[in-house]
């Protein structure tokens, strides 16, 4: 028998496209996983397939982004400042093309901005911490439960979330141009 209506979405980009459109209309909280797979003709077992939850489906594939700020500061050059290095790389892992930024947009401003999702943010934010901790570690010679790396990473990410904050507040500002500016202020102290 032929189905008729909206043809199944099952890849992973639709399906985070169909839910970005459904939270724009109903909201995120109002948003149930039920609704994305009604909308999406699928079954819920096919959702799970691609995410654990409905948060996940915010976030994208979290684990192969920190994958590669894994790789972007591996490739820094070793002679460059721990400071430049990360600034360099942060800035990098965070450049997307124009059609790309209306989207990511969209993403961090759920990240950032919708209460419901704030404690799966600390977590994420925790592993994308972990990678810069670890990297200063090694560049420090120390453990990543040191202080210094623990700062460092601590305090990346504060730059980063407030260029991100910015970045949100005025369409018209530049991320790349946020985050070097928040890092360099970084680097330079307090």
């Amino acid at each position: 028998m032929a189905r008729s209506g909206r043809p199944r979405i099952t890849s992973r980009a639709e399906l985070e496209r169909l839910g970005f459109e459904l939270f724009e209309r109903k909201g995120f909280e109002d948003t149930t996983v039920d609704d994305i797979v009604a909308a999406a003709g699928i079954g819920r077992r096919t959702f799970f397939r691609y995410f654990a939850s409905k948060n996940d489906l915010v976030w994208g594939d979290f684990e192969g982004q920190l994958d590669r700020l894994r790789e972007l500061l591996a490739d820094v050059p070793a002679g460059m400042a721990t400071a430049e290095a990360l600034r360099t790389a942060i800035v990098e892992f965070n450049s997307f093309d124009e059609e790309t930024v209306p989207w990511h947009r969209r993403r961090m401003d759920l990240i950032l901005r919708v209460p419901a999702l704030q404690a799966d943010s600390t977590l994420r934010f925790r592993s994308w911490r972990a990678v810069v901790t670890e990297f200063a570690a090694a560049r420090a010679g120390l453990p990543p439960t040191a202080l210094e790396p623990r700062l460092i990473g601590a305090t990346a990410l504060a730059a980063a979330v407030t260029a991100y904050e910015m970045w949100l507040d005025d369409p018209g500002s530049a991320l790349s141009d946020l985050l070097d500016a928040t890092l360099r202020r970084l680097a330079a102290g307090i």
